[in-house]
Order: C-alpha cells, then structure tokens, then sequence
C-alpha cells in the first residue's frame, strides 16, 4: 500500500502563479489545492488538519501574514510558507515572528519550494 500524498495549499490572486505551481507540486507527488484569494481559505469548511500552506505575501484585502494570523486565531496551525517578489530584512523578521517555515523570493526555485514543503510536513504519520 503506497503512502498517501501530502497536500499542499496554494493561496495566490494570479491564475498563473497557482497553475505553475500546481503542475510543479503535482509532479514531485503532492495533492494540490489552490486558492485565489485568502477569503476562499477562510470560508473553506473543509480544510485539512494535515497540510503545509504556501501563500502569496501581496494579495488584495487580505495580504498572506493576515491570512497565516487569521487561521491561526481559529486554531488552524497549518505550516506555512510566505512567497513574494520582494523580500525585505521587515518581511522575513516579520514572518519568523509569526512562526512561518520560510519565505522564498518569486520567481520561485523548484527545488527550494519543495525542500521547504518536505521539511514543514516533516515525516509522515504511520497508517492508522
């Protein structure tokens, strides 16, 4: 019995951004889930207790650190990794402030992207 993929959560506005990011994802083994706005995690119902979030830092209305700090006042502690085309000394301090896995600078390396997902899921969980 093959072990069940891990899901990744992909938050970005640009519909181009999350179909790379799914492709990619998809083909190092992950199920992907995408959403185009941080409102759509929010009202999701049905968010998975297990998961590594990756989340766009500039988004309308709800930038990524809001999205991370609302899920987390609702007791979701997903692991989390802030991807932004301009990362700053503020934004990282900011991030590890908050408990984030990472933040990596768009355009995005494959293999840091995915390195930084393996490590915030860590090892699986045994098969119940």
């Amino acid at each position: 019995m093959s072990p069940v993929p891990e899901i990744v959560l992909v938050v970005d506005d640009d519909a181009a951004v999350r179909a790379a990011l799914k492709f990619v994802l998809e083909v190092e083994g992950f199920r992907v889930r995408l959403y185009d706005s941080p409102e759509a995690v929010l009202d999701d119902p049905e968010l998975p207790t297990r998961a590594c979030l990756v989340v766009d830092y500039r988004m309308p209305r709800i930038d990524g650190i809001e999205l991370i700090e609302r899920l987390r006042e609702r007791q979701v502690a997903l692991p989390a990794i802030l991807i932004s085309a301009r990362v700053n000394k503020q934004l990282r301090r900011l991030a590890e402030r908050i408990g984030l896995v990472g933040v990596l600078e768009k355009p995005l390396s494959d293999a840091a992207l995915v390195d930084s997902i393996r490590s915030a899921l860590g090892p699986a969980p045994p098969p119940p």
